[in-house]
């Protein structure tokens, strides 16, 4: 299986990305130094409609849907395959302003992915 790595800011608001190849499907972490699963997210392309759509299961009390979700559509769109998307980014006592900086760090961080396996 092929891995990925990366990471993107610092502190109590960096976020790390792990992927797996699994055939032409991949397998997608999302996490912070707490990782964990927080949501579950499946995205699949419809070749005959040109979209992706995802489905998402989330663990009682955790907010990770959001992320895995946006993840996985982008990530599905983009490749034309399936992927599944694990988050776990747990933050004790987060500010508005690092949600905000964590979900921005994300959007960077699937950006830079996407780029990268062009």
């Amino acid at each position: 299986m092929d891995k990925h790595y990366l990471t993107i800011g610092e502190g109590r608001t960096k976020v790390c990305l792990l992927t797996y190849h699994m055939g032409n499907d991949l397998v997608v972490c999302l996490y912070n130094e707490y990782s964990h699963i927080g949501a579950v997210a499946v995205g699949e392309y419809d070749p005959g409609e040109g979209r992706a759509s995802c489905s998402v299961i989330t663990r009682l009390g955790h907010k990770d849907d959001a992320v895995a979700y946006k993840a996985a559509h982008s990530i599905s769109k983009h490749t034309q395959n399936s992927v599944c998307v694990i988050a776990g980014i747990h933050i004790d006592k987060i500010t508005k302003r690092e949600i905000e900086q964590v979900l921005e760090n994300t959007d960077r961080l699937m950006d830079k992915f996407l780029s990268e396996i062009d």
